[in-house]
């Protein structure tokens, strides 16, 4: 096909989507399909259903406006077909081995989504190139990208609500390639393949998914450690060692178990120092940290999560008490609330401190 061609028969249309595929795996994408991009009705349905039952909590993202987030259309006037591609991220078997380390969620330890974006573009820029609009769109507020991946038979909605491939799980990020180039949509829909299995239900340890595939984000410490404002007390202790993210759901997860990382020396980005943390400014926290969703962009609420983290810790370690003990004075009302509650936690499971905390 010559460059700014339009397409001019079935046959024109199936190779190129062929080509936009095996171009995309070429790029380093796991897995790739095609969707036609008319409105995700079904999924505009469940947003507004689960944001009038509270389970959207005050999350944006796709929440934000449903009507935007499920109409390619809004993306691009005139889309057609819909490119979407998995990325595979390594879940390594890593965790914090000192006391001031905190984990941080496997789709966050590396820019994986830049190394999507850069993927899909090699796509859109193959569309341009026949003369065709082709935008890319992933980890935004534009489109519900699971429900593309779904559409798109690349994999099915697990009961945790990811998307999960066949016998390769949910360790994958998506983004999609929207386009007003008419091709042919894969044909092959993916089966649920959780059958009677219920590990991620059991498994959270919130309770957080209510329902299969139903998750309320008021009790999902994915959520909790991204959301403006305090965590609430009851949660506190659920968050263990979280800095940002939870991959419960996914580490007892049966599905692509072997494709998990059990390389001992794969601990890139998996923990972060809490005691650095606590002590950085707020242009390095940004410089480091600023490619995850950070409420307002404010650098305070990974101290939170710091500070809880600490308050999790059951080594005695005696500077984390005068760390704690120093954000306890803090004219920030909601760190010194944290760190106090930290204070207190420490002494409840044992742990010594040279002063009381009294909340």
């Amino acid at each position: 096909m010559d460059q700014g061609t339009p397409l001019g028969s079935i046959e024109e249309s199936a190779a190129l989507a062929d080509e936009l595929c095996e171009l995309g795996r070429r790029a380093g994408l796991d897995a790739v399909g095609i969707a036609e991009a008319s409105p995700f009705t079904d999924t505009l349905r469940h947003l507004e259903e689960r944001r009038s039952r509270g389970f959207a909590a005050d999350m944006q993202f796709t929440y934000r406006n449903p009507e935007r987030s499920t109409d390619p259309q809004r993306i691009l006037v005139g889309a057609r077909s819909l490119v979407v591609g998995a990325l595979r991220i390594p879940a390594p078997r890593t965790g914090p081995q000192a006391s001031d380390e905190a984990r941080v969620a496997a789709f966050a330890r590396e820019d994986h989504y830049g190394e999507l974006r850069r993927s899909l573009e090699v796509i859109a820029e193959r569309l341009r190139e026949h003369g065709r609009q082709a935008r890319v769109v992933a980890d935004d507020n534009a489109l519900v990208d699971r429900e593309a991946a779904v559409r798109a038979g690349i994999g099915w909605y697990g009961k945790n609500a990811n998307v999960l491939l066949p016998g390769r799980g949910s360790w994958f990020v998506l983004g999609s390639v929207v386009t007003d180039t008419p091709l042919p949509p894969s044909t092959e829909s993916v089966r649920d393949g959780c059958g009677t299995c219920d590990r991620c239900i059991t498994g959270c340890p919130t309770g957080a998914i209510v329902e299969p595939g139903v998750v309320d984000a008021r009790r999902c410490l994915a959520w909790l450690v991204q959301a403006p404002g305090s965590i609430p007390v009851e949660f506190r202790q659920a968050v263990g060692d979280r800095l940002y993210g939870c991959d419960d759901c996914q580490e007892v997860c049966p599905v692509g178990h072997g494709e998990r990382d059990d390389d001992p020396g794969t601990t890139t980005g998996a923990v972060e120092s809490t005691t650095w943390i606590l002590e950085a400014s707020d242009s390095d926290l940004l410089d480091r940290f600023g490619r995850w969703y950070i409420a307002e962009r404010d650098p305070r609420y990974l101290r939170r999560n710091a500070l809880i983290v600490l308050g999790n810790a059951t080594d005695g370690a005696p500077e984390i008490d005068a760390m704690l003990h120093g954000y306890a004075e803090s004219p920030d009302p909601m760190l010194r609330g944290h760190a106090e509650w930290a204070l207190v936690n420490r002494s409840r499971v044992g742990q010594p401190c040279s002063r009381s905390a009294t909340r």
